[in-house]
C-alpha cells in the first residue's frame, strides 16, 4: 500500500506488453524509468525483443520474457501461463499496454485490478477484423480502469461496456540534441542545399499508408529541384515498399531503424505523417517540436493533438498529399510559419513526467481501494477526466445523453 500523502506509489506492478518497435515500447519503458525512481517495484513482461530494444532491465526493473504474438492464437494459453507465474509473487496493479496484452492479461484473470491503455484503434476488416473486435469488448470489460492515448479511443471503450475509461494521453520523449550539422545529415542523403527532403518516421505497416507516400513521390522527381523522402523505421511491410520503390522509380530511401532521429529532423525541410489512423502520434510530436513544418492526415487523435500547427489532409487521399507537399515544398512563408507554430503548440502538452503522475495516480487510488472519478489537470490545461461509463465529446468531457 502506498502512502496517500506521497505523490510516489510505492507498491508493485506488472507492465505487460507486447510486439513494439516505437511508441508503446518507449512509453513503457518511460513509466517503467519513473516508477523504479519513485520507490515502486516493476516487472515488465513481454516479448524478449522487446526488451533487447527498450532494456527496462537498466532502469532497475524486473524483465520476465512473454512472447505475446500479434494475433490470438494457441501460444496466448503459454503467455497466460507464464503471467500467472509473476502473479504468484504477488502485485498490487497488473498494467497492460496495447489491446493484445490486455487481453492476456484478462484471461490471466489476476486478483489485482487491470489497467488497460489503448494505444491503437483496429482497422482490419474480415474474420481477423471480427476477432479482434471480440478481443477489444473482452478487454474493454475486464480492466477496472482504461486509458485512451485519444478522445476516439477513449469513446471507443466506453461503447464496449469499460467500466471506467479515461483520456490518458501519451508523451513523446523528448529527443537528444542532434550530433551533425544540417548539412552533414543531407550529406549522407546526396541532397544539396537547395534541394527538398522530405522525411517521415515509423513502423512499416499498412495502417501507415507509406505506399501513399511512395506513389506521391514518384511524381516529386519532375520539381525542380527534385524532392529527395527517406523513411525511417522497420516492419511487415518494407518488402512491398521497396518493390513499390523500385517499380515507380520513386525517389524514396528506406532506412531501416534509426536511432538519431534528431539528426533526420534537422536536415529535413518537411515531415510528412500519412496514416489511416493515429493516437497520438510520436513522430508527428517530435517534428513539431523540432520547428519542422508536418504535412499529416486529420484522423484520430492527431486534429486535437497539433492543432493549427500542421497541415492536415484527408487519409487516404493521394491528390490532397501531392498538393499539399508540393505547395509547402514552394512556398517558403508557409513553411516558416508552421515552423514557428509547432513548437508553441507542443510547449501545452502534456509531458512524459505527467503521464507518470497521471498513471501512479490510476494505481494509487486502485491498491488503496478508492472509487474516484473525478477529472484532473495536466500539463497544459488538458483534461484527463476519470469516468463511469457513459458517451464523452471529442475532448474526453463527460456529455449528457447516450449519444
Amino acid at each position: 500500500m502506498s502512502d496517500p500523502t506521497d505523490d510516489r506509489w510505492t507498491g508493485a506492478v506488472l507492465l505487460l506488453i507486447g510486439s513494439s518497435t516505437g511508441g508503446i515500447g518507449q512509453h513503457v519503458a518511460s513509466l517503467s524509468r519513473g516508477l523504479v525512481s519513485g520507490g515502486a517495484r516493476v516487472t515488465v513482461c513481454g516479448p524478449l525483443a522487446v526488451e533487447q530494444q527498450f532494456r527496462f532491465t537498466a532502469s532497475g526493473a524486473r524483465f520476465v520474457p512473454v512472447e505475446i504474438p500479434a494475433n490470438p492464437t494457441l501460444a496466448d494459453a503459454r503467455a497466460v501461463t507464464a503471467v500467472r507465474r509473476v502473479l504468484a509473487d504477488g502485485v498490487d496493479v497488473v498494467h497492460a499496454h496495447g489491446l493484445r496484452a490486455g487481453f492476456v492479461a484478462a484471461l490471466a484473470r489476476p486478483s489485482a485490478p487491470i489497467v488497460v491503455t489503448w494505444h491503437n484503434s483496429i482497422l482490419a476488416g474480415g474474420l481477423r477484423g471480427r476477432l479482434a473486435r471480440l478481443v477489444e469488448r473482452r478487454v474493454a470489460r475486464a480492466a477496472r480502469v482504461t486509458l485512451g492515448a485519444s478522445a476516439d479511443l477513449v469513446e471507443r471503450a466506453v461503447a464496449l461496456g469499460a467500466p471506467d475509461a479515461r483520456l490518458g494521453p501519451v508523451a513523446a520523449p523528448e529527443l537528444p540534441a542532434p550530433r551533425r550539422s544540417r548539412a552533414a545529415v543531407r550529406a549522407e542523403f546526396g541532397v544539396g542545399a537547395h534541394q527538398p527532403l522530405v522525411l517521415s518516421v515509423g513502423r512499416l505497416h499498412p495502417q501507415k499508408r507509406y505506399d501513399l507516400l511512395v506513389d506521391a513521390a514518384a511524381g516529386w522527381r519532375e520539381l525542380t529541384p527534385p524532392a529527395q523522402v527517406v523513411i525511417a523505421g522497420t516492419g511487415p511491410s518494407y518488402l512491398s515498399l521497396a518493390a513499390q520503390i523500385s517499380a515507380v522509380r520513386a525517389p524514396v530511401t528506406l532506412l531501416g531503424h534509426r536511432h538519431d532521429v534528431a539528426d533526420l529532423l534537422l536536415g529535413a525541410d518537411l515531415a510528412v505523417v500519412c496514416s489511416d489512423w493515429e493516437a497520438r502520434q510520436l513522430f508527428a510530436q517530435e517534428a513539431l517540436r523540432a520547428g519542422v513544418p508536418l504535412v499529416a492526415t486529420a484522423v484520430g487523435g492527431l486534429p486535437e493533438l497539433v492543432g493549427d500547427a500542421c497541415r492536415l489532409i484527408p487519409p487516404g487521399d493521394l491528390a490532397a498529399l501531392d498538393g499539399a507537399v508540393r505547395e509547402l515544398l514552394t512556398d517558403h512563408q508557409q513553411r516558416a510559419d508552421l515552423a514557428e507554430r509547432g513548437p508553441r503548440r507542443a510547449a501545452g502538452w502534456p509531458t512524459d513526467a505527467d503521464s507518470l503522475d497521471l498513471v501512479r495516480a490510476v494505481y494509487r487510488e486502485l491498491s488503496d481501494g478508492r472509487d474516484e472519478t473525478g477529472g484532473r489537470e495536466v500539463a497544459g490545461g488538458q483534461s484527463v477526466p476519470g469516468r463511469r461509463n457513459g458517451p464523452t465529446d471529442r475532448d474526453g468531457r463527460p456529455v449528457d445523453g447516450s449519444g
